[in-house]
């Protein structure tokens, strides 16, 4: 990885400004709660209120000051700011208090890349922060804002920076690259699900909703889970049976946040793109947390800049053993799930989930009783190779069966055997 950060906990001044003039503010304690996860240790927390952010070092000289006496007095490694600062703005604060600064978008890069496992979640990560530090290249290299001397280099040349930032713009290029082999890896992948008419499920929500919880919980599987903001960053795929469709591929995705960086965004199309191409989104949500409307709305956002907002979705509530809520699934008008109550920590409600799930996704279920004369052993085979016989039974006419399955796979079968449903069903 290019930026690497020392694995142990540095001492941290955090900075939260209130504007009056913004409608969409940062939250403090999600604030916190990303520097925890980064491995900081906050040391102070300074807050204020201004009417908008100073031009040059974004808090007035009041709160500067304050800032650096916090520094001084904890000796502190580095100041993290809840905001978006401009690469002016961050240099003009650490020429100010002689200490790192680094604001919320940094902040994040900074946990993605602690949490990046695999080959391809590091070169997205990486991507991701080379964009993000080439605006700001300037400030570790204004000591090298001169002309190389030199036999062979006197006289009109290259600039250490204007070298440092060719070699930033190949390396991205360099990385850009590899991703777009990734994506058509995955396209190729996904196109062979079509084929295979796999339905594709992708979990998607606010970070540190439960969806990797939710998902261990439902595919027996063992992803990496923890009570911390993007527990999960590398993408995972599973399989798993559903009733009245027969297998899926589930996957997990990275949670999003409130103002995502769009550079981030940008780095994991890739990623996103397998929730883009579901057939089904489940937006998982932390039903206990008090901010979860707006954090749905932040899900909402990100699923629209990704182009995936159209999608049919199924809403999980989970978490319910926290504010006691009962497992129950919510049906609109017409009697279609929109929402299900659950609690994957404790498996609470999880046949609900799987129940609603099979209903979205397997549409019209047809049930009936048919008989198969011996000479149509064949469509007896079949039906038991898709999964629709659920009892059989022996006459002198044939076998008897009793099936159950999606009304389209059903009359797909019997036409490719030349059979109508009404000529085989038993007649009460």
């Amino acid at each position: 990885m290019l930026f690497e950060r020392p694995d142990t906990g540095e001492r941290a001044v955090l900075v939260h400004i209130d504007f009056s003039g913004h409608t969409e503010r940062e939250d403090p304690g999600e604030f916190m709660l990303l520097v925890k996860s980064a491995g900081g240790e906050p040391m102070a927390f300074i807050r204020g209120q201004r009417p908008g952010p100073q031009a040059r070092t974004f808090v007035g000289s009041g709160k500067l000051e304050e800032i650096r006496q916090a520094v001084v007095e904890h000796e502190a490694d580095v100041v993290l700011f809840n905001h978006s600062l401009s690469p002016s703005q961050e240099r003009n604060i650490e020429r100010e208090l002689q200490c790192r600064v680094l604001d919320r978008t940094g902040l994040i890069l900074d946990i993605f890349a602690q949490r990046a496992r695999t080959h391809e979640g590091k070169l997205q990560v990486e991507l991701a922060q080379l964009e993000h530090m080439s605006t700001r290249l300037v400030r570790g290299w204004t000591h090298l804002e001169r002309q190389k001397g030199g036999i062979g280099l006197r006289g009109p040349g290259e600039t250490q920076l204007e070298s440092d930032r060719r070699l930033l713009r190949a390396r991205i290029k360099s990385i850009q690259g590899r991703l777009g082999k990734v994506r058509k890896q995955r396209d190729q992948s996904r196109r062979a699900r079509k084929r295979a008419e796999i339905p594709t499920l992708s979990f998607v929500g606010y970070t540190n909703a439960g969806k990797s919880t939710l998902f261990n919980s439902l595919t027996q599987s063992d992803v990496y889970a923890a009570d911390q903001l993007f527990a999960t960053l590398d993408p995972t795929m599973r399989r798993m049976q559903l009733a009245d469709v027969g297998p899926v591929v589930l996957a997990d995705t990275v949670g999003f946040i409130r103002h995502l960086p769009h550079k981030l965004v940008e780095s994991f199309r890739a990623t996103l793109e397998e929730a883009v191409s579901s057939d089904l989104l489940v937006h998982v949500v932390d039903s206990a947390d008090e901010e979860r409307d707006g954090h749905r709305q932040q899900v909402h956002a990100v699923l629209e800049e990704i182009g995936a907002d159209q999608l049919p979705m199924l809403e999980v509530y989970n978490k319910i053993d926290l504010n006691g809520q009962s497992p129950r699934i919510d049906r609109d008008e017409a009697g279609k799930p929109y929402r299900v109550w659950l609690s994957a920590r404790r498996a609470q409600g999880l046949e609900l989930l799987a129940q609603a799930l099979s209903e979205l996704l397997a549409g019209d279920v047809v049930e009936a009783d048919v008989l198969l004369p011996p000479e149509k052993s064949r469509l007896r085979s079949r039906l038991f190779a898709q999964g629709g016989v659920q009892a059989e039974a022996y006459s002198e006419q044939g076998a008897r069966l009793h099936i159950r399955m999606p009304r389209g796979d059903l009359l797909k079968l019997l036409a490719a055997e030349g059979e109508q449903l009404e000529n085989l069903r038993i007649q009460a």
